[in-house]
């Protein structure tokens, strides 16, 4: 048993913290939330005050994707990107993030690695390969590139990533795949993107009826579907289908936010922390010249859709979607949000918000009893300051995941 004693907790959920407050752990389960001291067994921690609260949550990863030219690691072997992705996963950990979504192209496999304890990594949702149509966001082919076989795996280093599907019955066929194979959530790519070499941004991606086999198929299955977007088209048509998620959401208007908002099983998932990474280091990382040229001003439309989405009461989970070199800016996303956002917004989407989405409601993302003991202690008050959340992990000296210490320095 471990007793954290005065402590000031943010709970994943109160707009106020409560101060001096004691929290048992027992089993990897948080026994008790409580206001006053307790006697009883086991270690005892003194917080003298610091901020005591959820493990962090990030919806939007790639921690299999090792650089920004995305044919490039797609020609990488599993060797290197499963090195890559295991580094990945302990320096996310680090930074004080105990849960993740991959946002797809993490082989369910690799959770199963994780849940054995073979790396130490954040508790991982995996979705399996990302569904793309041809030439869609995430069939990273070059417009003049030999044919590489996608429809053979030992071929195609891109199956790897992705499933490449056109029709209704090859939709199903790969979504059946993902959820056998252990998937927990399935990513359609419903529009382009800025990271994919021929895809036009402001397309939609699959047709209707394609689109309404995965969410039937996931639905059966009892999880859901998340989907790319970015156009207003693609938002409006992933509102219209029954996607659950809707990732970036950059180009939305007033009258479609308050669509989103209007219903309850609905979330937007903002990735201003890519926007932003790209914009200024796009270049000197080697992004393709298709993918710069369709930046433009990508991130200031991004931070304007942030503001359309509170004034609507849309419920936005935390994301960061950082490829390769960009994901040690994984905590950025607080600091940009804080132009918009208040604290306690931003706090929440990271946390309990976070944890709704992902189905784990009362699980994770809470401080309350009968919750995982995944919980994070913070120098200073991020409710007063959340832009203290972005010093990449250094300030928070404990890190605790289902009751077992990740860090613990004093």
């Amino acid at each position: 048993m471990i007793t954290f004693e005065n402590a000031r907790v943010f709970d994943g959920v109160a707009a106020e913290p409560l101060d001096g407050a004691t929290v048992v752990i027992e089993g990897g389960t948080i026994k008790e939330v409580s206001d006053r001291r307790r006697g009883g067994s086991g270690e005892r921690i003194d917080l003298a005050g610091r901020t005591l609260m959820p493990g962090l949550i990030d919806l939007h990863t790639h921690p299999w994707i090792s650089e920004l030219n995305l044919g490039r690691v797609s020609r990488q072997r599993t060797e290197y990107l499963s090195v890559y992705a295991a580094g990945w996963m302990r320096r996310a950990l680090d930074r004080g993030f105990t849960t993740i979504r991959d946002a797809g192209g993490t082989d369910p496999s690799f959770a199963l690695a994780i849940e054995k304890g073979f790396i130490p990594a954040p508790r991982l949702f995996p979705s399996g390969r990302m569904m793309s149509q041809t030439g869609g966001h995430t069939d990273w082919r070059e417009a003049n590139e030999a044919d590489r076989g996608v429809g053979n795996a030992m071929d195609d280093g891109m199956t790897r990533f992705t499933a490449v599907v056109d029709g209704p019955d090859a939709m199903r066929h790969a979504v059946r795949e993902e959820l056998r194979r252990g998937a927990t959530q399935i990513k359609l790519m419903l529009s382009g993107g800025v990271a994919s070499p021929t895809d036009p941004l402001e397309r939609v991606q699959f047709s209707d009826e394609e689109i309404r086999v995965a969410v039937e198929e996931v639905t059966r299955r009892g999880t859901y579907c998340f989907a790319h977007c970015i156009p207003l088209n693609s938002i409006q048509k992933a509102l219209e289908m029954g996607i659950r998620t809707i990732e970036h959401g950059i180009f939305i208007d007033d009258q479609t936010a308050r669509a989103v908002a209007g219903s309850a099983d609905t979330y937007v998932v903002p990735t201003l922390a890519v926007t932003s990474a790209f914009s200024r280091q796009g270049r000197a990382l080697g992004l393709p010249e298709a993918s710069l040229e369709k930046l433009g001003g990508v991130h200031d439309v991004a931070m304007g859709s942030l503001e359309i989405m509170k004034r609507a009461g849309v419920k936005m989970g935390y994301g960061t979607d950082l490829l390769g070199p960009l994901e040690d800016q994984q905590l950025i996303e607080f600091e940009l949000r804080a132009d918009v956002l208040s604290a306690h917004e931003i706090l929440v989407s990271a946390t309990s918000l976070a944890a709704e989405i992902l189905g784990q409601n009362g699980r994770l993302g809470v401080v309350a009893p009968g919750a995982v003991a995944d919980l994070i202690v913070v120098d200073g008050d991020p409710l007063a300051n959340v832009r203290i959340m972005n010093q990449g992990g250094r300030n928070i000296p404990m890190i605790m995941q289902a009751g077992v210490f990740h860090r613990r320095e004093h």
